[in-house]
């Protein structure tokens, strides 16, 4: 394990304590996310906190919003907020249906009209909290592209990210959840004599929560990537949806190479957002001239957002590389700090790889005009 990547120096940077888990499940295969999250809920026995970017009303959404409300009415209590932007299209007879089961629902980061440009901060985090033993998080939202339904609708599908956890780790995200519930107005969570407890974190995997809502996180939420990127002394290994990065960004990954070090980023071969992924591509040439290996994932829509580096310190979530990510967004990750869990996320970033294209400087010059174009213009 590298020297640098060690739990003293993340907390450091960070300024978050690591906690542990004593399960980690990586969850990214077709709808094995949904299945599993389901299949939590449905044997939840006492809580069920929920955080979305995207909650829609479609067929998973309805699917999912039946299981909560069967729980609600069973005396499962069940929270969820979701983003006002993200879930903007989702009708209001939607939640008034789920709060007439009794089910407590929040709108986060509301549109204001007194504070207008506030708006641009989202919350994109994915949080799914069970009877405070099992937490879900990854980049995945509730829409039928996510789950797998497009399978059956002909449309195509998403390719996400995501990690099932048990352990001391699942009391930090927990409360994490609360923090936001009450700062959008959501009453007390009610659970009595309900606590996870393991005292001894060393029995566990090293698991650090990087939840961010505020200009003072996402900063440290920057810092930790760049001392990442900047620390790597072998391997650098990048998957994100969106990929529109700022000046430092591209230097920090050609001075990585420049000292040896394997740097390889997968991005998507179509993005559900072309503006942003043309602006991304505008950096391709400079990258491909500094030694970035770059692939274009070919398989379904890409939108896993996971960082790998030195084969030992991985970063699992919803934190794209980009600017709306990184300086407007509240987002949610978890840092696990552990060589075997590593080697799990570089099996499917290989696996990914299979279905990608590795691009060449010479033929990416070949490009056509236009599209050389589409990525100067965004």
């Amino acid at each position: 394990m590298a020297d640098t990547f060690t739990t003293h120096a993340i907390e450091k940077i960070f300024k978050g304590k690591f906690s542990s888990a004593t399960n980690i499940q990586l969850l990214w295969k077709g709808n094995e996310s949904f299945t599993t999250i389901f299949d939590a809920i449905r044997n939840a026995e006492k809580l069920i906190c929920l955080e979305f970017y995207i909650f829609r009303n479609d067929e998973t959404g309805t699917d999912l919003s039946e299981l909560l409300k069967q729980k609600s009415r069973e005396g499962v209590n069940v929270y969820l907020l979701y983003d006002h932007f993200g879930s903007f299209g989702t009708p209001g007879s939607f939640w008034k249906d789920m709060k007439n089961a009794g089910i407590k629902i929040r709108a986060s980061r509301p549109f204001k009209w007194t504070s207008p440009f506030n708006y641009v901060h989202r919350d994109h985090r994915k949080l799914v909290v069970i009877d405070n033993k099992k937490a879900f998080t990854g980049g995945l939202n509730i829409a039928n592209e996510y789950s797998g339904f497009h399978l059956r609708t002909k449309g195509r599908g998403w390719r996400d990210t995501g990690i099932m956890l048990e352990g001391p780790i699942v009391d930090d995200l927990f409360k994490a959840f609360k923090k936001w519930w009450y700062i959008w107005g959501g009453e007390p969570i009610e659970i009595s004599n309900f606590k996870f407890q393991i005292s001894n974190l060393k029995d566990g995997i090293p698991a650090i929560p990087l939840f961010v809502s505020s200009a003072r996180g996402r900063r440290r939420m920057r810092r930790l990537l760049y001392y990442s990127i900047n620390h790597a002394q072998k391997s650098i290994a990048l998957t994100t949806a969106y990929f529109t990065p700022s000046r430092r960004m591209v230097e920090t990954l050609e001075n990585a190479v420049n000292r040896g070090v394997s740097v390889r980023l997968l991005v998507p071969g179509i993005s559900d957002v072309p503006a942003a992924s043309y602006a991304g591509r505008a950096f391709f040439s400079r990258l491909l001239k500094a030694g970035v290996e770059i692939y274009n994932y070919t398989g379904e829509i890409l939108h896993a957002k996971t960082y790998i580096f030195d084969d030992c310190w991985s970063v699992i979530g919803s934190t794209n590389l980009d600017f709306q990510s990184l300086r407007y967004n509240d987002e949610g990750n978890v840092g696990i700090l552990d060589a075997d869990f590593a080697a799990q996320m570089n099996e499917i970033f290989e696996d990914d790889l299979k279905h990608s294209i590795r691009l060449n400087l010479e033929e990416w010059h070949k490009r056509p005009l236009k599209e050389k174009l589409k990525e100067y213009f965004f």
